[in-house]
């Protein structure tokens, strides 16, 4: 004797395969999945296009002043003098006709600053005298920029 199992009857609410009703003969796209295109997409495009040139202008242009600075040094050595001094030397080149104003700034072991100076360099090689709170054990140059 063997159980059989009853199959369940098809359910009349599913539609299993059969052509959806439609009114006027087809679907209705429009009506499921909303109207076409955007008459404003091709404004959002033309917005789009014209920021994405306007940072593109903004980058050359950042290229091409910030690329030459009129100012340029570099840290070339510092001496410890004593606890209280330390000489920095850098090369700076400098524009035609440009003034400027570089400064040092010299840390202790603990990374504390212990002395600061700021002075106006001329063209080529140029070594200063840092005054310090205490023994500093480096310095770095922060910068140079111009004044005119």
């Amino acid at each position: 004797m063997t159980d059989a199992v009853p199959t369940p009857a098809p359910d009349a609410s599913v539609n299993h395969g059969a052509a959806l009703p439609s009114s006027g003969g087809g679907t209705d796209l429009a009506a499921r999945y909303g109207t076409g295109p955007s008459r404003w997409r091709p404004l959002a495009l033309a917005l789009l296009g014209v920021l994405v040139a306007g940072a593109a202008a903004w980058v050359v242009w950042a290229m091409v002043v910030h690329g030459s600075p009129d100012v340029d040094a570099e840290m070339v050595k510092f001496d410890i003098v004593d606890d209280h001094t330390v000489e920095a030397t850098m090369d700076v080149i400098l524009g035609d006709g440009v003034e400027a104003t570089c400064r040092l700034r010299s840390l202790a072991e603990d990374k504390n600053t212990v002395g600061d100076l700021a002075f106006t360099p001329h063209e080529g090689r140029n070594t200063v005298t840092v005054r310090t709170e205490r023994l500093a054990s480096s310095v770095e140059l922060l910068g140079c920029t111009r004044t005119n």
